[in-house]
């Protein structure tokens, strides 16, 4: 007899957690711990198709379609075959009968039985519609956009960073799958690899640490049992980088013995599976390379950086965050640079953050680990004459408006770009009283930092014409309702030659716990 869900839920109680009893609690088949899962919030797209479709890494004539064949979303191995071919088809009109290109892919064991596919051919700047055979069933259908080639008057793009399962749901994108906007990037800690956490989590983790590849692939399926992250993916393709939470919290890529070095190759690859990523590798394993530059037109310019894969650990005189390749590619951009606006999606903060006047650092897994390396690369973008950079920065739960210096530590040196530092999805900040507290001695700290606020969740829009780039910070009501209503907090602007942000004087007037005046 078919276990009904109050019965599922009574089993997630005996074992002493809710979390504990999806999927991994003794008894529970991987269809019922669906169940419980559903029973708890999540939900799915029909099978096989379960975790939805994605697109990615837009350029003028291809972009990267994703999916993958999980019947059983919550299982560490699907019963499949070693091969599934797996149809897709990309048409010019929702209902697909304008067909432009159509193939089939192998999704593969090995890989989890995801795909990925590089559709080539297509024109530059146009919407398409995508969607996916398998096993004599329809995925849903997807939007993806190509990037334009040559003159561009605008573009509108979200970026999202920190969406911790248990902390609330994603109403953030569910609005980001409404937006008009070109595409969206995601800055990270897209998973979170610890077990449950109990208490009044609004829906929590589905079993302990994550640790091999069915572990992450279980954690990246319970992630996507999100409606609205499945819509977000659906709406828009998406550039993608990673901070820790995709692996271990606080990793150095370069460190760890074989145990870790297992547990990276196991959560790498359980990402790749999930994300529509081109991956720029051979191998039939990928070892995703996150590092890349983008074109949208003649007026963007998007570097996408990787600062978790090949930094040493923190606080070195010598330390490095990039890596020596990474870094040597950055700056050969750097001095290549078009004349265009320059935006760096960048997974942690990138400016000085001091705790208190002359305190110490903050955090030292940000950039200022690597005080050296930050001030060498600034110093770079300064002697080359780069102007219009702006750097958009996920992974601190709260908003940020910094002005960059090569010298933080002196007013003098010049402001050389605008750093915005993004509210995250739902993962929990401080307390309204620290920041409060708090707000005002970080601003008295850090002479750069043109405003905080952390009391809020959701993500940033990024509109940028020719003449001024302007981030409208974009909040929820409440992260414990899935469909909460959207708002913008405020919103700042850069124009174009002149570097430094200032805030609008239509939404100057919105609460935060610091604004330089």
């Amino acid at each position: 007899m078919k276990p009904n869900r109050r019965d599922l839920l009574r089993a997630a109680a005996a074992a002493g957690a809710l979390g504990l009893a999806w999927p991994l609690s003794p008894g529970l088949s991987p269809a019922q711990a669906r169940e419980a899962a559903e029973a708890l919030g999540a939900d799915y797209d029909p099978a096989p198709f379960t975790l939805g479709v994605a697109s990615g890494d837009p350029q003028p004539g291809s972009v990267v379609l994703w999916t993958r064949l999980a019947p059983e979303p919550l299982a560490a191995e699907q019963r499949l075959p070693e091969i599934v071919e797996v149809g897709w088809v990309v048409a010019e009109d929702r209902e697909l009968k304008r067909v432009v290109a159509r193939g089939t892919a192998p999704a593969s064991a090995t890989l989890g039985h995801s795909v990925h596919v590089p559709v080539g051919g297509l024109r530059a700047g146009r919407h398409y519609w995508y969607a996916f055979t398998a096993l004599g069933k329809r995925s849903r259908t997807g939007r993806t956009k190509t990037a334009p080639a040559g003159r561009v008057s605008r573009v509108r793009f979200a970026s999202a960073n920190c969406q911790a399962f248990h902390d609330g749901f994603y109403a953030a994108h569910r609005a980001i799958a409404r937006e008009n906007l070109d595409f969206v990037v995601h800055l990270g800690d897209y998973i979170y690899e610890h077990g449950p956490v109990g208490g009044d989590a609004v829906r929590d983790h589905n079993g302990p640490e994550t640790f091999t590849l069915a572990d992450y692939r279980i954690r990246h399926a319970l992630y996507k049992g999100d409606a609205s992250l499945r819509a977000a993916h659906a709406a828009h393709p998406w550039f993608l980088t990673w901070d820790d939470h995709e692996v271990a919290n606080d990793y150095s890529g370069t460190g760890g013995g074989a145990p870790f070095m297992r547990r990276r190759a196991a959560a790498y690859q359980a990402w790749y599976e999930h994300m529509p990523h081109r991956d720029s590798g051979a191998s039939a394993l990928p070892d995703p390379e996150i590092h890349r530059v983008r074109t949208w037109g003649d007026l963007l310019e998007l570097t996408v950086l990787d600062l978790r894969s090949y930094r040493s650990a923190q606080n070195l005189p010598d330390g490095t965050i990039l890596g020596a390749e990474q870094k040597s590619r950055l700056k050969r951009g750097i001095d290549r640079a078009p004349d265009a606006w320059h935006c760096w999606a960048n997974s942690i903060m990138l400016s000085q953050l001091r705790g208190k006047p002359g305190g110490p650092y903050m955090f030292t897994d940000q950039w200022d680990g690597f005080l050296a390396e930050r001030k060498e690369l600034l110093t770079h973008v300064h002697d080359s004459g780069l102007e219009d950079l702006v750097v958009i920065t996920g992974d601190w739960h709260s908003a940020f408006v910094d002005d960059i210096r090569p010298d933080f530590d002196d007013t003098s040196s010049p402001v050389v770009g605008t750093e915005f530092t993004a509210h995250s999805v739902t993962s929990g900040g401080y307390s309204a009283d620290w920041n409060q507290t708090n707000g005002p001695v970080m601003g008295k700290a850090n002479p750069h930092l043109q405003y905080f606020e952390g009391n809020r969740y959701g993500y940033d829009v990024h509109e940028v014409t020719p003449e001024r780039w302007s981030t409208h910070m974009r909040v929820i009501a409440d992260r414990r309702d899935p469909a909460s209503p959207v708002t913008t907090l405020t919103t700042f602007h850069v124009d174009r030659g002149t570097a430094g942000s200032y805030e609008d004087p239509a939404t100057k007037g919105s609460p935060a716990q610091y604004r330089r005046d």
